[in-house]
């Protein structure tokens, strides 16, 4: 049984892979923001960029073996319409806070003798996609952080990055809220389907697993061969 943190577990990506670790009988602290976690399962708590360190729980493990940054948005404009104020509240959600988590959980990680950290890009930081600037900003970004991050923590603390494609999500909602959105999103895709929840989570959950000990440092494309292929 290991210990794992999940911020944003509340919907989504994050609360599939909350589900999939609870099934193989781990422990799970996971974060809400809008929507409460009513699974009692998982010690659940409020958090949000705007929030300090401080409302971390009390209750956090002295070790942590996984920890998992499920935070994101999809804000689609040419760049001549992107708004540096929502930009810079995207660096804030997604960049900063997330900086100022792991500088805080490092030593619970550093307990740990197997401990994985999962971080999410997006297919459209190595495809160059129109539309995508402030996407490929903000998860261009993480994907250096990532990086440097498993040279600076090997070996003790493996850290990946997923970069998924579309997926069927409540954030993904408005570009596949009818038949024909979700038809032409399948169609784009070499697999042809859209990704689920189901695909992404078993990426992390393999990547937090000791079946995957040897992988640090790398940049998963989970994308339905959307970036590799035509």
């Amino acid at each position: 049984m290991a210990n794992y943190l999940i911020i944003g577990a509340s919907s989504g990506i994050g609360a599939q892979i909350a589900q999939d670790l609870l099934t193989s009988g781990h422990q799970v602290w996971g974060s809400y923001r809008n929507h409460p976690i009513t699974d009692q399962r998982i010690q659940s708590f409020h958090f949000d960029s705007s929030d300090t360190l401080s409302k971390l729980p009390n209750e956090l493990p002295e070790t942590l073996d996984g920890f998992v940054y499920c935070v994101g948005s999809i804000q689609l404009a040419p760049i001549s319409r992107v708004n540096t104020s929502n930009l810079s509240v995207d660096i804030q959600n997604q960049l900063i806070k997330l900086v100022e988590l792991l500088q805080h959980i490092f030593p619970k990680l550093k307990k740990s003798s197997h401990a994985s950290v999962v971080l999410f890009s997006s297919v459209a930081v190595q495809l160059g996609l129109p539309f995508h600037t402030q996407v490929g900003i903000v998860k261009g970004a993480i994907e250096g952080l990532s990086k440097s991050l498993a040279a600076e923590w090997a070996p003790s603390i493996r850290v990946n990055t997923i970069a998924p494609s579309l997926t069927d999500t409540p954030l993904a909602e408005p570009l596949l809220n009818t038949p024909e959105k979700k038809l032409a999103n399948d169609q784009r895709h070499p697999l042809k389907r859209i990704g689920t929840v189901e695909d992404i989570s078993n990426m992390a959950c393999f990547l937090l697993s000791e079946k995957s000990s040897w992988i640090t440092a790398q940049v998963l494309h989970v994308d339905g061969g959307m970036q590799a292929i035509k």
